[in-house]
């Protein structure tokens, strides 16, 4: 049975009209008549007597009280979802959707090795993985559209419930023989002596190494800047310079002596954490703990 099933269908019209911001985009989605969604959406604001959302010429946008109204329909629609695992359960089948969003340190080599270990053991159940920066990772957890968000944090998230954490300093990854790799630590200003490769500024290493830099007044200056990591390595692996992750991150690299991985002598970047997170006052669906059950070790030994 579909989750929509078990749900209200103005709800529904209602959520996917706040999501998409617009009706004509919202019964494209759905594949209904835009009159049906208006229909529904104003046979809630009678109810509730009072507006859902502010119409301008471009869409729409909730007000106060279609906030509210959104947040009930989405923990409706949690719940729904729960519910059909639970029964599920009841009846031994090991079906389901894990649905996950992740920081692509994580995802590039760890996560898919876990997902394919834990479906030899549970071959019904299905996964969605969005590899996406901390923020948007946060939003989907807030918004129900995500079960579980794994991310390296330096700091507590409102509503949000963490599941597993460790410590997950940032390193500086360099080719073996390369002058950063000379000693097990490197101080900030040495490792900016080297030419760099960083991730965007909207990753928690990037901002932890502004941070940083700034407080020391150091120019930060990386001659290659990019959202994907295996460029990053490959920087790194050509011997042209340094580049910095989790250890985790490169691990498969670090095990075949392709890369070294140094401290870096910051208390800030020593401070960085890994967390898996799940919204608070939420009770995952048992196919959903059993993966976080399954995944805890994996990230205990890897980060």
């Amino acid at each position: 049975m579909n989750a929509r099933r078990l749900q209200d269908t103005a709800l529904r019209y209602f959520l996917e009209v706040a999501r998409c911001g617009s009706i004509a985009e919202a019964a494209a989605n759905l594949h209904v008549a835009g009159s049906a969604i208006s229909r529904q959406i104003s046979s809630l604001e009678e109810s509730l007597a009072t507006p859902l959302f502010e119409r301008h010429a471009r869409g729409m946008t909730l007000n106060a009280a279609g906030e509210l109204l959104a947040a009930h329909a989405r923990r409706a629609a949690m719940d729904a979802e729960r519910t059909l695992h639970d029964i599920a359960a009841l009846q031994g089948l090991q079906t389901g959707l894990v649905r996950i969003a992740s920081s692509e340190g994580v995802a590039a080599q760890l996560l898919p090795q876990c997902i394919a270990q834990f479906r030899r053991q549970h071959q019904g159940v299905h996964f969605q993985l969005d590899v996406l920066a901390p923020r948007q990772i946060t939003m989907l957890l807030l918004s129900g559209q995500i079960d579980i968000g794994i991310k390296f944090t330096q700091a507590a998230d409102k509503d949000i419930k963490v599941l597993f954490r460790r410590d997950a300093p940032v390193m500086a990854l360099a080719a073996p023989g390369h002058p950063a790799t000379r000693t097990r630590r490197i101080s900030l200003k040495s490792l900016l002596a080297h030419p760099l490769a960083l991730p965007g500024p909207d990753t928690t290493v990037r901002q932890m190494l502004d941070v940083a830099c700034s407080a020391q007044n150091l120019d930060l200056r990386p001659v290659l800047t990019s959202n994907h990591m295996n460029s990053l390595h490959q920087f790194a692996l050509s011997g042209a310079g340094v580049t910095v992750s989790a250890e985790l991150s490169a691990r498969h690299l670090i095990e075949q002596g392709l890369l070294q991985a140094n401290l870096i002598q910051e208390r800030v970047l020593l401070g960085r954490q890994i967390e898996v997170q799940a919204l608070a006052g939420r009770r995952l669906p048992p196919i959903v703990r059993s993966f976080v059950d399954f995944l805890t070790p994996w990230l205990e030994t890897s980060a």
